[in-house]
């Protein structure tokens, strides 16, 4: 069985979230934080060997006084992003562990993961080298210059939305970091698409939503309820959100 490293990237700035108080990954969602979702998930899975949580460095004391104790307990490393998330990710790279095959990288403001699609990217990534979850356009685009004016209808035909986690062969992901010329994709697969490495696509979920307003946090606690119910065939960490007693 191949090792994994998880980097879970929540070191955005978090701007169209309009929270006073929380950046997206750091709101409270079913009664705890919106990161320590995914975090769970990924805990318990025995081939997962690190957990790499990258922040960005005016969250630093902040979060340690609230999440210090989780972090120590769950033996997650906290490493400080970069301006971009590429740099980022490149900084949670220097920190992943040597036993370790495939790194998968994974918003941390995706909170409605489940075992099911984690399942099937990470065995495409082992035949495939990469994969990523992806989900077809269903709905009918617009492009707007000035966001007041329809100026085209674009087809949708053969469109995906892309989500997290995107695994890589580890070895890979680094040669990629190392070839990087300035490049700030918006997503990984980007950055191997810029390169000429083939992505291999495997079904995502509608339930996987990316928080990114306040509307989403609504939406994301009522998929939660719709999630299956966690597997028992790895260890309970401490930190076990309520549906395990459902």
């Amino acid at each position: 069985m191949p090792n994994f490293c998880v980097i879970l990237a929540a070191a955005g700035k978090s701007s169209r979230f309009n929270d006073a108080h929380f950046k997206k990954p750091f709101a409270i969602l079913a009664g705890k934080a919106v990161w320590l979702h995914s975090a769970d998930l990924f805990l318990k899975r025995p081939d997962v060997k690190q957990l790499i949580l990258v922040i960005a460095s005016e969250d630093r004391a902040e979060f340690t006084e609230k999440f210090g104790a989780n972090v120590a307990i769950a033996g997650i490393d906290v490493v400080i992003g970069g301006a971009e998330r590429s740099d980022s990710v490149q900084n949670a790279l220097e920190k992943v562990r040597p036993d370790v095959d495939f790194v998968a990288i994974h918003d941390a403001a995706r909170p409605c993961i489940d075992d099911t699609l984690v399942e099937d990217v990470f065995a495409a990534a082992t035949q495939h080298q990469i994969a990523v979850p992806t989900v077809p356009v269903h709905s009918t685009l617009k492009r707007s210059a000035d966001g007041q004016f329809v100026d085209q209808t674009v087809d949708r035909s053969n469109l995906y939305l892309s989500q997290t986690p995107q695994v890589f062969s580890r070895s890979l992901l680094e040669k990629m970091f190392a070839d990087r010329r300035g490049e700030q994709p918006t997503d990984e697969a980007q950055l191997a698409e810029q390169q000429g490495h083939a992505v291999a696509m495997v079904q995502g979920s509608r339930l996987n939503i990316k928080i990114t307003t306040q509307d989403d946090l609504a939406l994301a606690a009522t998929f939660l309820k719709a999630k299956p119910a966690p597997r028992f065939d790895a260890p309970i960490h401490p930190f076990k959100d309520d549906n395990l007693w459902r």
